[in-house]
């Protein structure tokens, strides 16, 4: 994953300066979609791991 951000990173700096080729651009929106991918599925297996522990609220008599 550091790689990916850092290719990520690397082409948007290019892209800043001189701009970027078709094939870059390319790349770059590769690159996004997978990293997008891969966070949202990290995210997903976080989300589902929460455990709630509270014990639901006793109705009022």
């Amino acid at each position: 994953m550091d790689s990916l951000v850092a290719r990520i990173n690397e082409l948007a700096r290019k892209h800043k300066t001189v701009g970027l080729t078709e094939a870059e651009t390319a790349e770059r929106e590769r690159l996004r979609r997978k990293y997008l991918t891969r966070f949202r599925s990290a995210f997903r297996q976080q989300l589902d791991s929460i455990e709630f522990t509270d014990e639901p609220p006793q109705p009022k008599q």
